[in-house]
């Protein structure tokens, strides 16, 4: 359909989500097994017509470019029952740490390890579970990459290389799940924690633990309540986090907009409100989304965003995790976060016009 037949999209302002698809243009391409549609050579053309459109004719360049195609699920007798997916939000947080061990910093966020091998997805090794998305390489080949509990243990011994000291394991956790963050140091300077690699176990929820083992109720749970419970909890709060046995390796690097968030999967900088992690193995970075609904209790119908991330949860078509911003604000939106939207897809048409 024409992306003006969309509620609310004529009355709209996608200047931003304009700049997010040019800034993802530029990056280097992200090499993806496979897509649900669209082409790389179209969303290319689109990508050099973008480079001259002006902030003000940022929704004109959309609908003349592209077809919007919403996304449904089959029902039981084959035909579309829902119009809705799942969007949830995620933040980088900002937290407090050192350089070095210190009184109040204790808990080490590790470099990546020189023996973890990444794999792509659908990529294997002899002799491992296909599911695992990492090994580790040894003289006698590959093997699986320890858990979060044995990495704890010291199961990966000197490799295991200190960048940052942060004040508790609960602060690593929610470093590890949001995938990166800023770390404020003593004398007033903040750094980037960026992810660098994960041990390729799988994503495990230790919220969801908590609530299925009746610690906290699902109603009104937020990650500032359960985060509370496990630093008020500490001895049931070691088993519950190493049942995730996923575990996030990093890299250092400088702030250099702090207007902007991290460099998400596709390689730039995550723009608050605009950037949507999705998942990788079927759309494309770059790839723009119309979600349907009032997000976050806004009063627009709808908002444009761009495929600039992905993560281990966000997993099929009508999935996404929307990018909210950095710090304490951003965090509690990102937690109340949780909303069913319609997904709408905006693949570029097969010849692009200026």
């Amino acid at each position: 359909m024409d992306p003006t037949a969309l509620p609310g999209f004529p009355g709209s302002d996608p200047a931003a989500s304009l700049e997010v698809f040019r800034r993802t243009c530029a990056a280097p391409p992200v090499e993806i097994a496979a897509t649900v549609a669209g082409s790389a050579e179209d969303l290319a053309a689109a990508c050099t017509l973008a480079a001259s459109v002006k902030p003000e004719e940022a929704r004109a360049f959309f609908t003349r470019n592209f077809d919007a195609y919403r996304i449904v699920r089959a029902g039981e007798a084959g035909g579309p029952s829902r119009r809705t997916g799942f969007l949830t939000g995620y933040f980088e947080p900002e937290l407090t740490g050192a350089l070095a061990a210190g009184p109040g910093f204790t808990t080490p966020a590790l470099a990546r390890p020189d023996d973890l091998v990444s794999l792509a997805p659908g990529e294997t090794k002899p002799g491992l579970d296909p599911t695992l998305r990492a090994a580790r390489a040894t003289p006698g080949g590959f093997e699986p990459y320890p858990d979060r509990a044995s990495i704890e243990d010291g199961a990966i011994g000197e490799r295991a290389r200190p960048l940052v000291y942060l004040r508790d394991p609960v602060d690593l956790f929610v470093l590890q799940v949001q995938g990166s963050g800023r770390v404020r140091l003593p004398d007033g300077r903040a750094v980037r924690v960026l992810y660098d690699g994960r041990n390729g176990r799988p994503y495990t929820s230790v919220a969801k633990r908590i609530v299925q083992a009746g610690h906290l109720p699902l109603e009104g749970l937020t990650l500032a309540r359960w985060t509370g419970w496990l630093r008020d909890n500490p001895a049931l709060a070691k088993p519950l986090m190493r049942a995730n046995a996923s575990y996030i390796f990093f890299r250092l690097a400088e702030v250099e907009d702090p207007r902007l968030g991290p460099p998400g999967a596709a390689g730039v900088p995550l723009t608050p409100g605009r950037s949507l992690a999705v998942d990788s193995t079927l759309w494309r970075y770059g790839t723009p989304f119309w979600l349907e609904g009032r997000i976050a209790g806004e009063d627009a119908p709808g908002r444009l965003v761009v495929a600039a991330d992905t993560g281990s949860a966000i997993v099929g078509p009508a999935r996404g995790d929307l990018y909210l911003g950095t710090g304490e604000a951003a965090g509690i939106a990102a937690g109340n976060l949780r909303d069913a939207v319609g997904f709408v897809v905006l693949l570029p048409k097969p010849r692009a016009v200026p």
